[in-house]
């Protein structure tokens, strides 16, 4: 029994230092996008080395970001990775889907603005969550 308490702690540190360590490269990689998106403008007057310099961290940060993500769901349990791969697939299919829609909108004169790729990823993001949150309710 004991060992099973120090093997479940362990595997439960291991985990929540994954997490925190996802955490700080996910932080990181929204400060530099945030340099590179807002520094021309406010801070170096659209100088392009400082330009270049913020958006070559922004892709070495968002790479960092990546790998941390990988390493946190190489962590789980294989139910987790299962609630994960599923709201990951049906995030990436609303992405597609409603993405191309909403470009064709435009394409067809059914909108007057250009679709912006932010709004894309916030509708990623809710999918991604909701379908979270079910698969979580589902294998409780």
């Amino acid at each position: 029994m004991k060992e099973s308490t120090s093997t479940h702690s362990s595997w439960s540190a291991k985990i929540t230092r994954n997490s925190f360590r996802l955490a700080c490269w996910t932080g990181a990689w929204i400060l530099t996008m945030a340099a590179a998106t807002f520094g021309p403008q406010w801070l170096w007057d659209y100088a392009p080395i400082p330009t270049v310099l913020a958006v070559i961290t922004n892709l070495g940060t968002g790479f960092g970001m990546i790998f941390a993500h990988r390493q946190y769901l190489r962590s789980l349990d294989e139910m987790q990775q299962k609630i994960f791969l599923d709201a990951g697939s049906f995030s990436l299919g609303v992405g597609l889907v409603c993405g191309l829609g909403y470009e064709m909108l435009e394409d067809i004169k059914l909108i007057t603005f250009q679709p912006e790729i932010s709004h894309l990823v916030m509708l990623m993001t809710l999918a991604f969550a909701v379908a979270m949150v079910f698969g979580h309710r589902q294998y409780r």
